[in-house]
C-alpha cells in the first residue's frame, strides 16, 4: 500500500518539477494519510504554473499583465519587480518628454546608472540650448548682414544677384523695377544689360570664392565676384557685377602710354626690349633692322626742333608705309630705331630698305636732304647664342658702314 502511495506522489512531484501542468492525480487514489499531501501538492502545482506565466510575460515586457494572486507566495519577489518596472518605464516616459528631474531609488546599480544617465541628458540639453541659441544668432547676424548688404547695394551701380543653388532662380536682384516682384527666370532689367545672365544662373564651380571677368556683346567688361551664401533658408550664390569698361580703358591707356612713344606713336625701347627678350627666349627666327636717322642734329640746328620733329613723322610714316602692320618697329633713341620681322630673311629686306632709303632721299620731303642709315642680321633661332645688346651692337657696326656711304654722298648732312 505505502509503495503504491509513494510511486503516485513521486509521479506527482516529477510532473511539477518538469512543469507538466496537464496532469493531475485523483486525490481519492492516495490512501490516508497520503490523500492530503496530494491536494497540498496541487496548490503546489497552481502556484509554480502561475509563477512560471507571470514571469514569462514579465521576460517578454508586458507590464500590463495582471499582479498574481496575492496567496501566492512564490510571487511575491517578481511582483515587486512588476511595481519597480512599471516605476521605471514611468520615469523614463516622463524623461523622453523632457522632464530630467525623475529620480529612481532603491534599485541599487540600476538606480545609480539611471539617476547620472538623467543628469547627463540634462547637461547635454543645455549644452543643445547654447548651441541652438548661437546658431540663431548666427543666422540673426547673417540675416541682418544680408538686409544691410541689400541697402547698400541698392544705391549703387553694381548688380547685385542672388541665385538659387539648386533651382538656379534668381531669389534677389537689386535692379528690379517692381519691389519684392518675383521672377522665376531671371531679372528682365539685367537681361537688358547682362547679356551673360545664363552663366550666373549656371554658375557653381564648387569654389568657396571666385573673382572674374566676362564681357557682353556691346564689349563692356564686368568683373564678378561670387561666393556661396546662405539667403533667406536658400543654399545660394551671389554674384556681384561691376562695370569695369572705363578701369579697363584706362588701364589699356596706361599700357598703351608705358609702350609707346609720344612723339612717334610707334613702340618704344621698354616694349622693344621686353618683346626681344620674349622673342629670344622662344627660339624663333627673326630680321632686325637697326635705322638710324641721319642729320637730325643739323636740322634741329638750322631749321628747328618743330622741323626736326616733322624730318622724324616722315621718317617713321616711311617705314610703316612699306612693312606690315604686325612688324615691329620701335623708337629706341632719339634718332634710332629698331624694326623687327620674323623669318630670316636679311637679303630681301637689305634690298627693300636700300630701295626706301633711295625714296627718301630723292623724294622732295624738305628742302633739306632726307637720309637714314641701316644694318641688318639674321637671328637663326636654334643657332643664336647673342644677346640682344650684343645683336645690337652687330646691327650698328654694319649700320656705320651704310652711315659712312650716306657722309660721302652728302657730307653736309651726315655729321
Amino acid at each position: 500500500m505505502n509503495d503504491k502511495n509513494l510511486e503516485l506522489l513521486s509521479k506527482y512531484i516529477e510532473n511539477i518539477l518538469n512543469g507538466t501542468a496537464s496532469w493531475h492525480p485523483v486525490t481519492d487514489e492516495f490512501d490516508e494519510p497520503y490523500r492530503k499531501l496530494g491536494q497540498d501538492l496541487q496548490k503546489i502545482q497552481c502556484a509554480i504554473h502561475e509563477l512560471a506565466q507571470y514571469s514569462a510575460e514579465l521576460s517578454g515586457g508586458n507590464l500590463s499583465v495582471e499582479f498574481p494572486k496575492e496567496n501566492n507566495f512564490l510571487c511575491m519577489n517578481l511582483k515587486v519587480l512588476h511595481s519597480n518596472l512599471n516605476q521605471i518605464t514611468q520615469r523614463a516616459r516622463q524623461v523622453a518628454e523632457g522632464d530630467y528631474s525623475q529620480h529612481v531609488d532603491h534599485l541599487g546599480d540600476f538606480s545609480t546608472s539611471f539617476n547620472g544617465m538623467t543628469k547627463q541628458i540634462k547637461k547635454r540639453e543645455a549644452q543643445l540650448k547654447e548651441e541652438a541659441a548661437r546658431i540663431q544668432n548666427r543666422a540673426d547676424l547673417v540675416e541682418s548682414h544680408n538686409e544691410l548688404l541689400i541697402k547698400l547695394l541698392s544705391k549703387r551701380n553694381e548688380w547685385l544677384l542672388v541665385v538659387d543653388e539648386n533651382s538656379k532662380e534668381i531669389l534677389y536682384c537689386n535692379k528690379r523695377n517692381e519691389e519684392g516682384a518675383k521672377d522665376t527666370a531671371y531679372c528682365k532689367t539685367c537681361k537688358n544689360r547682362l547679356s551673360f545672365q545664363s552663366e550666373l544662373l549656371h554658375w557653381n564651380t564648387g569654389e568657396q570664392y571666385k573673382v572674374w571677368e566676362l564681357d557682353d556683346e556691346n564689349d563692356t567688361h564686368y568683373r564678378i565676384t561670387s561666393f556661396p551664401l546662405e539667403w533667406k533658408e536658400f543654399d545660394s550664390y551671389v554674384h556681384i557685377v561691376v562695370d569695369i569698361t572705363d578701369e579697363k580703358r584706362a588701364a589699356q591707356d596706361l599700357t598703351s602710354k608705358a609702350y609707346h612713344d609720344p612723339g612717334t606713336g610707334i613702340k618704344n625701347r621698354l616694349f622693344f626690349r621686353e618683346y626681344m627678350d620674349r622673342f629670344l627666349s622662344e627660339k624663333r627666327n627673326a630680321t632686325l633692322c637697326y635705322l638710324d636717322l641721319d642729320g637730325l642734329k643739323y636740322v634741329n640746328d638750322v631749321y628747328g626742333h618743330l622741323e626736326g620733329d616733322m624730318y622724324i613723322q616722315n621718317f617713321v610714316e616711311l617705314i610703316r608705309n612699306n612693312f606690315r602692320s604686325g612688324d615691329t618697329f620701335a623708337r629706341i633713341g632719339g634718332d634710332e630705331f629698331c624694326l623687327v620681322l620674323t623669318g630670316s630673311i636679311k637679303e630681301l629686306i637689305e634690298k627693300k630698305l636700300a630701295e626706301i632709303l633711295n625714296d627718301f632721299q630723292t623724294s622732295d620731303f624738305a628742302e633739306y636732304q632726307c637720309s637714314f642709315s641701316y644694318g641688318v642680321v639674321d637671328i637663326i633661332g636654334i643657332d643664336n647664342k647673342l644677346s640682344l645688346d650684343e645683336l645690337l651692337q652687330k646691327a650698328d657696326e654694319i649700320m656705320y658702314k651704310c652711315k659712312r656711304k650716306n657722309k660721302e654722298k652728302y657730307p653736309a648732312l651726315v655729321r
